[in-house]
């Protein structure tokens, strides 16, 4: 052929698998052109190639190297864009369709036009075709894509549950297993997937089986995709914005509709004292039932925030991503701490620093970050717990035991009902501290000592109800008496 119709670069994708799915335009070029670029020999459609066409191939990239995949395409790329700048040019075909799953086809199209190298794509069949055929179904309306090497390197799925996904290039068993325990952070073990095996080619398979087995497939190769359906309703985030949104929208509550940010502040607070006394409790379904009360809040919040032009929930979400990116640098970047200690310590540096470059260094303390509608003792645990991260503390615990010693002496020996308030605000302010050493929740501690005081009383009740009588009919030793049996029930 002649150099004028050749020359720059030709992307030519190969379709699925099968010779009979490539295209009439992608065979009609294979039989004109005497040399053709190949990603990897390793795709079915090669076989019956024009028996006169010169095969390169970038395969011994793949075989005999230690770097990572990235580093192979780039290597490919380069090495395409100076055969493109040859006067014959070069035509470098890749499975399926060029710009779907496929890393180098689009970075060479982009280089090319940025250095004018003549460009020329030929459309394949791309596999996600004869999959859905396989799968007798169609992908809208929101089936996602995912790539198995990015979600294999997760710790949960970046696709929304209440949607299908189909994962591609699932090719060992060992990038089945990776996949695997990152969907198990959504999807039970027994939730029925299928893999499809060489879509598009007589060989195709498709393989029902549960998410635990996928791993054991004997078929997985080069060319296996894993379908996952979707889970129930509701399951998502996305969806429940649309759920709160539609609640706020004219067609939806009255009652929704009237709520600002101002009077779902109560309900905010209920529910999140709800939430500590499930977690107190150490119920799982309460727990759980509380968790989304509070979710509710946020949501309903965001939707209202988003009525009024102040933020949305992207917003929100981006905001608190980039801030524990921003405060983790020894998890996300390449500073080195020692310990929780040392963890806190850069923590305290870093909100320093944020101080700093918001302006706000001068005008706002170490300490302005405890919201002041902070429970007391869980706001007196915070402020000592921050100026203890600059090393404002005690040097060792004896030192906490005396300062209690100290103030309960204060208190007796206070002269008066206002010296003995301060004195006793002080008491309880060094015994949280004596708590905070003890690596001890002084909060969570008093909520819990709360509730079995709660529970003993109802069981003074209870009998005192069984006899016909009230509490104050009791004696105190009968009180005392009954207090220890429900202590022992407990034990």
């Amino acid at each position: 052929m002649n150099t004028a119709t050749s020359a720059g670069i030709t992307i030519l994708g190969l379709g699925p698998g099968d010779a009979s799915l490539l295209t009439r335009q992608a065979w009609d070029w294979l039989c004109s052109i005497s040399e053709v670029a190949l990603r990897t020999r390793r795709h079915p459609v090669v076989a019956d190639f024009p028996s006169s066409l010169k095969i390169v191939s970038f395969d011994e990239l793949y075989d005999h190297s230690e770097e990572s995949c990235e580093a192979v395409y780039e290597k490919i790329v380069e090495k395409v864009l100076e055969l493109g700048q040859r006067s014959q040019g070069v035509t470098y075909a890749v499975p399926g369709q060029p710009f779907i799953a496929e890393a180098t086809a689009p970075e060479i199209a982009r280089r090319a036009r940025e250095m004018g190298i003549p460009l020329r794509v030929i459309e394949g069949m791309s596999f996600l075709e004869p999959s859905f055929t396989a799968l007798g179904m169609d992908p809208l309306p929101q089936t996602t894509l995912v790539d198995a090497m990015q979600l294999s390197t997760l710790h949960h799925p970046s696709f929304p549950p209440d949607a299908p996904a189909l994962i591609a290039q699932v090719d060992s068993p060992s990038t089945a297993s990776k996949i695997k325990l990152t969907l198990r952070a959504v999807y039970p073990d027994v939730y029925p997937v299928k893999l499809i095996h060489a879509a598009g080619t007589p060989q195709q398979v498709v393989e029902d089986l549960p998410l635990s087995e996928i791993d054991e497939s004997e078929k997985i190769g080069a060319l296996t995709s894993l379908y996952v359906p979707p889970l129930a309703e509701g399951t998502s985030l996305e969806a429940f914005q649309e759920l709160i949104a539609h609640l706020r929208a004219p067609d939806g509550c009255p009652w929704d509709r009237k709520q600002t940010h101002e009077t779902l502040r109560k309900h905010l607070l209920e529910e999140t004292y709800e939430t500590l006394e499930a977690m107190d409790q150490e119920d799982p379904a309460a727990m759980c039932e509380e968790f989304g009360d509070l979710l509710l809040q946020i949501v309903l919040n965001a939707q209202v925030g988003w009525e009024k032009d102040e933020f949305t929930m992207a917003d929100i979400l981006k905001g608190i991503y980039d801030k524990i990116v921003r405060r983790h640098p020894h998890v996300f970047g390449d500073v080195e701490v020692d310990g929780v200690s040392g963890v806190l310590q850069n923590w305290e540096k870093l909100k320093a620093k944020e101080r700093k470059d918001n302006g706000t260094a001068e005008t706002k303390g170490l300490l302005d970050g405890v919201p002041r509608v902070f429970p007391a003792l869980a706001q007196s645990h915070e402020y000592q717990d921050r100026a203890a991260r600059v090393g404002f503390d005690w040097k060792d615990v004896e030192g906490v035991y005396a300062k209690v010693e100290e103030e309960l002496a204060e208190v007796r020996s206070a002269p008066d009902e206002a010296a003995r308030g301060r004195e006793v605000g002080d008491l309880l302010f060094s015994v949280v501290n004596l708590a905070r050493w003890l690596h001890v929740d002084a909060e969570a501690v008093l909520r819990e000592t709360n509730v079995r005081f709660r529970t003993r009383f109802a069981h003074i009740e209870d009998e005192a109800r069984r006899r016909g009588l009230t509490p104050a009919d009791l004696s105190l030793e009968e009180m005392d008496r009954l207090w220890e049996e429900a202590k022992e029930e407990e034990e």
